[in-house]
């Protein structure tokens, strides 16, 4: 039998990132006890080590974006992902660098290329892919950034089936599992920072989850085949990948009613449980990181077992999962 407090004292031993959340998820510790440990976030461990790579230029890895996992863009999903306090003083000064020197390279604000020598559009007003400008639109949110103009372009680029893909501008009308999961993650940070545009938001955001439960969050419509079986390992970070732990995780920050369709992926991650009551990393997506967070495929993952359990509690309907 799992020995759950074995569990929660194994992630609690760990970086100030982990143990907020396992405290506000899985312990049910007060809100004070979360926010203190919370604040530590900013000057303590991964997210210290963060911080301290950004640029005098406001950039991290000196660009918007890159091909590793680096750049601005992927720090600052990370730094959410780690949950950084967008109050704290820390994250107020590293924002405002981002939003007065960070600009996407070669892209105008009409959506045209103009080269590489080109300044474009400011970091927070976004460029051109749904599947980019969904993670950008995710921090911005998260971080109090105005991210209005990306998701104006999120709400019309939204496929017929429901979801979202990047080729869709070279003629593709299906959607994409991967660029839909960053849309929706975006479009839910949005509705929780009171955007404007919040209403027809949540109107786009419902038939994107309806997109993926169609398909079981991992199967194709039309035959009932597993899309790709890369998608049933478990990895952290995801960047711009799709995988049913991070479906499920949208699903609960998104206060989903557990539904009959979900059933298969939340048995899958079951599956994955070791005998301690444990989740592995199966799996890192390979590019540079900005700081390594301490995790080796095929072992025992904090940041994965804490995002198992965070799921599994709330598709039970423990208590805590709602905090």
């Amino acid at each position: 039998m799992v020995n759950r407090q074995f569990v929660l004292d194994w992630l609690l031993d760990s970086d100030p990132s982990i143990r907020w959340q396992v405290m506000k998820h899985l312990t049910g510790a007060s809100a004070e006890e979360v926010a203190a440990e919370r604040a530590r976030v900013a000057t303590e461990g991964f997210g210290e080590q963060l911080l301290s790579l950004q640029g005098p230029d406001g950039s991290w890895a000196g660009s918007a974006w890159n091909e590793e996992w680096n750049s601005t863009m992927h720090v600052l999903t990370l730094l959410r992902e780690l949950g950084l306090d967008p109050a704290s003083e820390e994250a107020k000064h590293a924002l405002k660098l981002v939003r007065e020197g960070v600009n996407w390279r070669g892209w105008d604000w009409d959506g045209t290329w103009k080269g590489w020598d080109f300044i474009g559009t400011p970091f927070f007003a976004g460029e051109v892919e749904p599947c980019i400008n969904g993670q950008v639109a995710s921090s911005g949110a998260y971080f109090g950034q105005d991210v209005e103009r990306i998701v104006g372009l999120l709400l019309g680029e939204q496929q017929p089936d429901g979801g979202w893909n990047c080729e869709a501008a070279n003629g593709s009308m299906r959607s994409s599992f991967n660029t839909t999961i960053c849309v929706l993650e975006a479009l839910l940070e949005y509705e929780f920072a009171g955007g404007a545009l919040h209403h027809q938001v949540r109107e786009a955001r419902l038939r994107g989850e309806e997109y993926l439960l169609e398909r079981r969050l991992l199967r194709r419509r039309t035959t009932g085949e597993i899309v790709n079986p890369e998608w049933k390992r478990l990895s952290f970070p995801t960047w711009w990948h799709y995988d049913v732990l991070r479906a499920l995780d949208y699903m609960r920050r998104a206060r989903a009613m557990p539904d009959e369709r979900m059933s298969e992926a939340i048995e899958l991650l079951q599956s994955k449980c070791d005998s301690d009551g444990r989740y592995p990393l199966e799996h890192q997506h390979p590019g540079v990181m900005p700081v390594e967070l301490g995790e080796a495929e095929s072992q025992p993952s904090r940041w994965n077992t804490l995002r198992a359990m965070r799921v599994l509690d709330w598709y039970s309907g423990k208590k805590t999962a709602f905090k």
